[in-house]
């Protein structure tokens, strides 16, 4: 009886120094883990509050300040838990290249849509164009409606929706019209041979002066720029405001018709004289 206690006394006593074994050696690695994780987790909040800021003070897109924010601080949290599991002992290694050739397979099955996703950051943040900006991209023209991350909506002149990969739209030319606050305007007018080139370019300016939507600095631009074939071609070119463009432009071909017509100056069209010989 008396031995059977003292195996059990035994027993006890190695299982009670293995416990403090094993306290005394993950332990410690268990409380400097924790400390990390919470420590990991407060400069994480940190950097992710910093960056909002700065992002708010570079204004950028909110849409594209939320999701880089998030995804900075997803990704930094992975690599402090990655971090705080091997301080405890857990071998990584294998986890960490499992996790490497999933994003490798994900990444190239998802090629185009990465193009596209990277194309919508690269617009977010330079900002060639803006929401309601007139732009011309990959052969379309039209009205930015929005600019998500994928792809970009324009709206055309004719009410139809037009929906750009943002990957080819980031890597090619774009024409923004809304850009400037000012644009130049430029017609040509033809008149005939043996008309008063000064008649014509008084009543040009004459026309321009009445219109108030066009600047006076720069000064409005008239000079005889061509003889063609059938006429004698004036070019006019003045400033206004973007939004002024097209109506100014429509407007003004409408009055020189009127008043060139009405001035007696005579608007040219093509001809062809055919002479006819009798053969002998």
């Amino acid at each position: 009886m008396d031995k059977n206690l003292t195996n059990i006394s035994g027993d006890l006593s190695s299982l009670t120094e293995m416990i403090m074994n094993f306290a005394v050696t993950y332990g410690l690695k268990l409380i400097g883990a924790i400390l990390a994780l919470v420590i990991g987790l407060w400069i994480v909040g940190k950097i992710s509050k910093s960056l909002r800021v700065l992002m708010e003070k570079r204004d950028v897109d909110p849409s594209l300040r939320g999701f880089l924010g998030t995804l900075l601080n997803i990704s930094l949290k992975i690599l402090v838990i990655i971090s705080v599991l091997g301080m405890v002992g857990i071998q990584m290694s294998s986890f960490i290249a499992m996790l490497g050739a999933a994003s490798l397979a994900v990444g190239l099955s998802l090629q185009g849509s990465l193009q596209n996703f990277a194309g919508g950051i690269i617009i977010l943040i330079l900002k060639p164009f803006r929401v309601g900006d007139f732009i011309d991209g990959q052969g379309y023209m039209g009205t930015v409606e929005d600019i998500q991350i994928f792809n970009t909506q324009l709206k055309t002149v004719d009410n139809k929706v037009i929906f750009i990969p943002n990957g080819s739209l980031a890597n090619s030319s774009i024409t923004n019209f809304s850009k400037k606050e000012t644009r130049r305007v430029e017609w040509t007018f033809g008149i005939a041979y043996g008309d008063s080139y000064e008649k014509a370019r008084d009543i040009l300016m004459r026309l321009i002066d009445e219109d108030s939507r066009i600047h006076k600095d720069p000064a409005p631009f008239i000079a005889l720029t061509s003889l063609g074939d059938s006429s004698v071609n004036i070019v006019v070119r003045v400033w206004l405001n973007a939004p002024d463009y097209w109506s100014v432009f429509f407007e003004m071909n409408e009055k020189v018709y009127k008043t060139f017509s009405k001035e007696g100056i005579n608007i040219p069209f093509p001809q062809l004289d055919v002479h006819m010989h009798q053969a002998k």
